[in-house]
């Protein structure tokens, strides 16, 4: 067996890309995600897309740009929903999701497209072209830039948005913009695992790196460490498994997780993460 056989191939060299690629910002994020418990507005937001991209096709429009509008549209009106109603915000992003996802199963299959649905969900990583992949390198660059130019910003606001408000940080500018940032990256990873497993890239790289460590910086290194290797990985192994990269990939990352919760031990009563405090 040829150990190197999977770089021969250009499809291979274009998977390996995009799913590094997109690995960074998805890890970088995820840390967010986990911190402010935000895992079900990841996965209420990657369904929430194909709406969007089923009605851009039909409009002519770009497809990320669908995707854009109806995933922080689902984002933004969960909020206002719960500013309206005694439902809990969890129970909201579950209706809501949902519908969103039935929406767009019922448009994509009234509306005849040249657009794969299994690709839609389960991601293409095999036949990305090369103007996809330099999409998802500008989808990585934003929003990496973005995540790493305010995370102290980010991290006060996840651990305590009153007292974010209280020293004068635009509490509101940076929810919405985490809103924003989030829903690019899911669009992002949408090349590489598509709509259904794009969620476990926006929690798990975030969830065994704060397994792992309790300082915040430390804990951005490690995500991005476990989610680029994990895609890389994932890749390989599935060319000699002869299966697809997306689920190999979450796979990869269920074990590191099972890996590192075991490793982590018993959680103290009086465990608290030093990230709490940004700079630390």
């Amino acid at each position: 067996m040829d150990l190197l056989a999977p770089f021969a191939f250009p499809f291979m060299q274009q998977a390996f890309l995009v799913g590094a690629l997109i690995a960074i910002p998805a890890a970088l994020l995820s840390c967010f995600v986990v911190l402010k418990g935000w895992s079900l507005m990841g996965d209420a937001v990657s369904h929430a897309v194909l709406p969007g991209i089923v009605l851009a096709y039909v409009a002519g429009l770009p497809l990320l740009l669908g995707a854009f509008v109806a995933g922080l549209g689902c984002a933004l009106a969960t909020g206002v929903l719960k500013d309206h109603c005694r439902v809990k915000e969890d129970t909201l992003l579950g209706v809501v999701f949902s519908g969103m996802f039935a929406l767009g199963i019922v448009l994509f299959t009234k509306v005849p497209t040249n657009v794969h649905l299994d690709h839609i969900l389960f991601g293409d990583m095999l036949g990305v072209s090369g103007s996809e992949i330099v999409e998802t390198a500008i989808i990585a660059l934003i929003a990496g830039t973005l995540l790493l130019l305010k995370w102290r910003d980010l991290l006060l606001h996840a651990f305590d948005p009153q007292q974010a408000r209280a020293i004068g940080l635009p509490v509101r500018v940076l929810h919405y913009g985490l809103l924003c940032v989030l829903t690019l990256v899911v669009i992002g990873a949408l090349r590489a695992t598509g709509i259904i497993l794009a969620v476990a890239l926006l929690i798990a790289p975030g969830a065994i790196a704060f397994l792992l460590t309790n300082r915040f910086q430390r804990m951005l290194a490690v995500s991005v460490g476990v989610a680029v290797g994990a895609s890389l990985l994932g890749v390989y192994l599935s060319f000699f498994l002869d299966s697809a990269p997306a689920p190999t990939i979450v796979l990869i990352l269920t074990l590191i997780f099972i890996a590192a919760l075991f490793r982590s031990g018993p959680v103290p009563t009086t465990h608290t993460h030093e990230g709490a405090t940004p700079g630390r």
